[in-house]
């Protein structure tokens, strides 16, 4: 996917960052837990994808699927009880694309201290149609100074994701086939 930002030459009107922001929130239970008795990460990665693809979904104003998820971090672990919120945005859009910012944070059910993060992810859709094929999507438009910051780094993210790809591409081509 070499997917480039839009340019002047989008006939597509943009939408704000504000247009699409959502937050999905879930009361964790025992079916979500893993052996250690916390909730499993596989749980908080769903939930994490589902609050991202409704996101990715109205920005774009149609479907669109996950085509990668890196740098989800858990930061502290989410208990039985935990009410977890997973708030998330698009942060920057391509011609076809869209990454989608996501920021989980959980309310502890015995404690009345405000939410706390437990979690962050980038992940990037691509918008398809209804036979699967990309189709464009509309610009964001970044309202806050945090909206232009997190549109900027998402540029450095998209721009490391396609060197670490082509590096990875071009040393598949060196070495022989027999190997893999």
């Amino acid at each position: 996917m070499t997917d480039q930002g839009h340019g002047a030459e989008s006939d597509i009107p943009g939408k704000p960052t504000s247009a699409s922001r959502t937050t999905l929130s879930h009361i964790m239970t025992h079916n979500d837990t893993n052996l250690l008795g916390t909730v499993h990460g596989g749980v908080i990665m769903k939930l994490v994808d589902d609050a991202a693809g409704a996101v990715a979904g109205r920005h774009s104003g149609g479907p669109a699927v996950t085509a990668s998820m890196d740098e989800m971090a858990f930061l502290e672990p989410v208990r039985v009880g935990d009410l977890v919120h997973v708030k998330a945005q698009v942060n920057w859009t391509g011609r076809t694309s869209m990454e989608v910012g996501v920021r989980v944070l959980a309310e502890r059910w015995n404690e009345s201290t405000p939410a706390q993060q437990v979690g962050s992810a980038y992940l990037v859709f691509a918008a398809v149609d209804a036979d699967g094929k990309p189709r464009l999507v509309p610009p964001v438009l970044p309202e806050t100074d945090r909206d232009r910051r997190r549109y900027q780094e998402a540029q450095i993210r998209r721009q490391h994701r396609l060197a670490r790809r082509r590096a990875i591409m071009e040393l598949r081509a060196k070495s022989s086939p027999t190997e893999d």
